[in-house]
């Protein structure tokens, strides 16, 4: 099983941008501590990180084709702006987790509205690294859950 780790905007900046919201670890090494996770849990990941949204909705689309079981996203800026990636998820049906680093609830009034919240298996944010780890987590139990069911 194939699950695809899709990062938004700025996210290729960790380590580095503001980590007192987002932390000191790197995009690379975040990756990595999920590839160790992804090995344990007996799924496969992809990883896709880019600050265009259209490169993003693309990924999704690519995803669906390739089979890809579901998705765990950190749509970052676009979670409460983009519509189009929100849609591009919602067509391919795709099952995903969104994940957040900081705790956007605890921020600016603007970053409290998820446009992908409703439509995600679960949200965990607040958590650093710890979030997307959960988020893989909850979404490799999901799927092995109705796999075994058919």
């Amino acid at each position: 099983m194939t699950i695809l780790v899709l990062h938004g905007p700025n996210l290729d900046l960790l380590g580095v941008r503001e980590p007192g919201h987002y932390g000191t670890e790197s995009l690379a090494s975040l990756s990595a501590g999920l590839d160790a996770l992804a090995q344990k849990l007996g799924v496969t990941l992809e990883h896709f990180q880019s600050n265009h949204e259209g490169e993003l909705i693309d990924r999704v689309h690519q995803a669906w084709h390739d089979g890809v079981a579901g998705l765990v996203v950190n749509p970052a800026g676009y979670t409460h702006s983009s519509v189009a990636l929100r849609d591009a998820l919602l067509a391919t049906r795709l099952p995903f987790v969104e994940v957040h680093l900081s705790n956007v609830h605890a921020r600016e009034d603007f970053r409290r509205t998820s446009l992908f919240a409703d439509a995600a298996e679960g949200v965990i944010s607040g958590l650093g690294p710890d979030s997307y780890a959960l988020g893989l987590r909850g979404l490799a139990a999901v799927l092995e859950s109705r796999s075994a069911t058919g």
